[in-house]
């Protein structure tokens, strides 16, 4: 597989999700049942309808026994059931998507070799959605998915993801929802077609008969009135009754307990949690209070905060009494969430002021742990930017706030961070989110700051990472701010700073050497290095680390696309775009700056191609990236591509102002120059002043092989043709020479040769040009040569060269038509070709069209004769004709550019 045939790794093939942790297992297993349990009967029987309707809702408050019903009934199906436990981080789209594709791999609903998964914690690609309800609708059997305490996801943009994978699944998936919440899907429209089952509040209530028999589960046996008393008192909630039950079984007369358990107390919850607590010793108490400021804990990090060591046996004494925690994988736990919201109220309460200190207590275990991301968020609740930013340099994390996996978690961590938050690495992560953001005047200042003092101070071990965590800053500051120099240097420091580390260290954050050479190479790319900034983009494109270097190997194959296309390879550049929009895609990344430049490369090469509405699409689909926001590659390549179009539109004056790039760099960028020069000069000369159009060359040189093949056709054009050829001489592309290159001078020499009179020449020229350019489909050129041109393309053999593609008429191989020519008498403008020789319209016959869809399924030739009842050969002729009307070679071309055309 090439390069830029690679698609982003599965996250689930390595075991992590978008943030890079490891999945919890937990969340995917059925909740168990205690020995408590009631089943509930009359529930069990309207759940069963879930598996008639597409949509099935379990919605009440905490603790009305949802999870537990949902799981009895899932328990008893006779085929596996994707169960996912929800959790408050799964707001962001792509970590959501991310757990439920591994639910769905988990219980077999998708193939293991399935591909795709999100790879961005903060939004998910709408291909990869469409993906998986394609794959479900596919399913002979429907696959059913528990989302349980979806409440917990409140991003609008899940529900309508959800609402669509739904929709588009057909009877592939049965979804069933279970929240305290109404969810942000139009139930509305489900209802009225009969495709929901709801099972609200009401029905959730246990009745008397129920009360009593959970009653009789704990041990207690009240008179028919009591119970009913109870329930009356409770509303039926299910979590009040089994605390009561509990509550009630240590004393003498539980009948009178529990008529009078709600005096003096102004809510059910905080008269039962005083009763829990009170059975516990004080030791128990004071450790539920004080991990109340923890997600999960486990024994030793509880110790930390009760500095004592009794927290093993005590927390193991809880679980089994189903005091509401909940045992996770490898010793850990974390509290009911309610409970935990109760204790930490209390916890205020009874010992103010000790929060704080139990959050710092925490991040200086969780550090010292490895447990870096949540000592991140301790240490930030602890008021205590210094130690989080600590841990996150030391960590060598701090590449995170750029890769599009934490980013946004990590920077609002840290925007509260005052100044007296003062160590080096506050410094740097102060300086590292304003870069982030785009902030440059913050964020240069800041990195000055954070430079003086690192590289200032002695040499010392504990400041390597913060030195390399500097380098990488730096980099990108020189790549936003243009400065070659300045990014040269950051990388050798970099190169001598990466001995001083441990390798493990490294292996966990491959993204930081990603990110510095996508930087380096962008850099060397602005100031047209185009071979060393191959070598670091190379670098960066191959870099291992899963869906941590999604981001920048993205960036990365943008930007050698470029590279390709400022070179004059067409096809080239356009193959290394798809891979990077495609890479970020898969990945689940909606929109990062590899894939906008990869999408800005396809527009520029849709517009030498002549297909200025798919270039104007592309452009409008990147218009308000903030990938563009500063950074002057991008900038400069929008420029280059939107201008182009604007020209070809015969916009000038437009074309002419949007060649300008807004963004002030250190150094010029030679190719940036060169081709707003080639534009502004064209729109010059269209507009009549030639001698101002030739001023305008002065900055274009051989060193940039397009921009001066373009020079040198206006130069022409406006009498110099010495000069043209002078230029042509001095072009020195790297490597042999590309297409968009050999074509633009032969035609510029063909121009020159037929005003000289030499017309055979001329004519050898021009067919030159045409076979370069009909592979690579480029018609730009030809189409902005002038009137010169049409005489030489209406005589045989030039016509036939460029019929089915630039000209009307069969594809190449077919001969033309008798009497076939373009109308005589037209003259004027440049535009002449566009005007008198449409561009083809490609029109696949319905068999051929049946070919190419079975071989978009990577069907063989073989396979595709027996699925469609004909002889191999007959597959084979239909494949040549497609290419020929298609203008390719390849299969895989002739299927990316028949969905180009709307053809499949």
């Amino acid at each position: 597989m090439s390069a830029t045939d690679r698609t982003a790794p599965d996250p689930a093939a390595t075991g992590t999700d978008p943030v890079g942790d490891p999945y919890l297992r937990t969340r995917f297993t059925l909740p168990s049942r205690p020995t408590t349990f009631l089943r509930r009967r009359r529930l069990l029987d309207r759940l069963d309808q879930a598996l008639r309707t597409p949509l099935t809702l379990v919605n009440g408050p905490a603790g009305a026994g949802k999870t537990l019903l949902v799981a009895d009934w899932a328990a008893g199906l006779p085929s596996p059931v994707a169960w996912l436990t929800v959790e408050a981080g799964d707001q962001r789209p792509g970590v959501f998507w991310a757990y439920v594709f591994e639910a769905l791999r988990t219980c077999g609903a998708r193939a293991a070799e399935a591909a795709g998964a999100p790879a961005n914690p903060g939004g998910v690609g709408h291909g990869l959605l469409a993906a998986l309800a394609a794959e479900l609708n596919a399913r002979d059997r429907p696959a059913v998915l528990v989302l349980d305490e979806y409440d917990r996801v409140t991003a609008p943009e899940v529900a309508e993801q959800l609402e669509f994978v739904l929709r588009h699944a057909g009877q592939g998936l049965r979804l069933v929802l279970v929240t305290r919440t109404e969810p942000q899907l139009p139930l509305h429209r489900y209802r009225a077609a009969g495709e929901l089952t709801e099972i609200r509040g009401a029905e959730l209530s246990l009745t008397p008969q129920e009360a009593d028999a959970l009653l009789r589960l704990h041990g207690l046996r009240l008179p028919s009135h009591a119970t009913s008393a109870l329930v009356e008192r409770t509303r039926g909630w299910a979590a009040g009754l089994r605390l009561s039950a509990l509550a009630a079984q240590g004393s003498s007369d539980p009948e009178r307990y529990l008529k009078e358990f709600e005096a003096g107390h102004s809510t059910v919850a905080d008269f039962l949690l005083a009763e829990v607590l009170k059975g516990r010793t004080p030791q128990a108490q004071d450790l539920l209070l004080r991990v109340s400021v923890l997600d999960r804990f486990c024994p030793d990090l509880a110790d930390a905060l009760t500095l004592r060591k009794d927290a093993e046996p005590l927390l193991a004494e809880l679980h089994r009494e189903n005091a509401f925690i909940e045992r996770l994988a490898h010793s850990w736990y974390r509290l009911h969430p309610l409970f935990r919201e109760i204790l930490r109220a209390h916890l205020r309460e009874r010992l103010p002021g000790l929060e704080p200190e139990l959050h710092l207590r925490a991040a200086r275990w969780l550090r010292r742990s490895g447990f870096v991301a949540e000592a991140l968020t301790q240490g930030a609740a602890g008021g205590d930017f210094d130690l989080a930013a600590g841990a996150l340099v030391d960590d060598l994390a701090i590449g995170e706030l750029f890769t599009g996996l934490r980013s946004d978690g990590l920077l609002q961590l840290f925007a509260g961070m005052g100044p007296e938050a003062s160590s080096e690495a506050s410094d740097l992560v102060r300086a590292a989110g304003a870069l982030a953001r785009r902030d440059l005047d913050h964020g240069l200042r800041g990195l000055r700051r954070a430079e003086q003092r690192l590289f200032d101070a002695e040499d010392r071990s504990d400041l390597a990472a913060a030195r390399l965590s500097c380098t990488l800053l730096q980099a990108l500051a020189a790549r936003l701010t243009g400065c070659p120099p300045r990014a040269e240097r950051a990388a050798a420091a970099a190169g001598q700073l990466l001995r001083d580390l441990p390798d493990r260290l490294l292996d966990e954050h491959q993204e930081l050497t990603a990110l510095l050479m996508t930087h380096l190479g962008s850099v060397r790319l602005w100031e047209g290095r185009y071979e060393e900034a191959r070598t670091a983009l190379l670098r960066s494109a191959d870099a291992p680390g899963g869906s941590a270097t999604v981001l920048p190997r993205t960036e990365a194959m943008g930007h050698l696309a470029l590279a390709d296309y400022l070179n004059g390879w067409p096809g080239r550049a356009e193959r290394r775009a798809r891979a990077a929009v495609s890479e970020g895609e898969l990945a689940g990344l909606p929109g990062p700056p590899g894939a906008g430049l990869g999408r800005m490369v396809l527009a520029a090469v849709a517009v030498d191609r002549q297909e200025l509405g798919r270039a104007r699409s592309l452009l409008d689909e990147t218009a308000g990236s903030p990938a563009r926001e500063h950074d002057p590659v991008p900038t400069a390549l929008r420029a280059l591509a939107a201008s182009r179009l604007l020209l070809d539109e015969d916009e000038t004056d437009a074309a002419a102002e949007a060649a300008e790039t807004a963004v002030p760099t250190t150094v010029a960028s030679p190719w940036a120059q060169g081709h707003a020069a080639v534009v502004r000069s064209a729109a010059c000369l269209a507009a009549g002043r030639p001698d101002e159009a030739l001023r305008l060359l002065h900055v274009v040189s051989g060193e940039q092989p397009v921009c001066a093949v373009e020079a040198a056709a206006i130069q022409v054009a406006a009498g110099r043709p010495r000069a043209a050829d002078e230029l042509l001489g001095a072009v020195r592309a790297e490597g042999r020479a590309g297409p968009a290159v050999r074509v633009g001078a032969a035609l510029v020499r063909a121009r020159a040769a037929r005003d000289a009179g030499e017309t055979d020449l001329a004519r050898r020229l021009l067919a030159r040009a045409l076979l370069d350019a009909r592979r690579e489909r480029l018609r730009r050129p030809f189409l902005r040569a002038g009137e010169w041109i049409e005489p030489l393309l209406a005589t045989s053999p030039l016509r036939e060269l460029a019929e089915g593609w630039l000209l009307p008429g069969p594809p190449p191989g077919h001969g033309p038509p008798p009497g076939h020519g373009p109308p005589p008498g037209h003259g004027g403008q440049p535009r002449a070709v566009s005007e008198t020789v449409p561009l083809v319209p490609v029109e696949l016959s319905g068999r051929e069209r049946d070919v190419l869809r079975r071989l978009a399924r990577m069907r063989t030739t073989e396979e595709i004769a027996a699925d469609l009842y004909v002889s191999v050969n007959t597959v084979k002729t239909h494949l040549k004709s497609a290419y020929r009307k298609l203008a390719v070679n390849r299969r895989g071309d002739a299927v990316n550019r028949a969905r180009e055309l709307g053809q499949l």
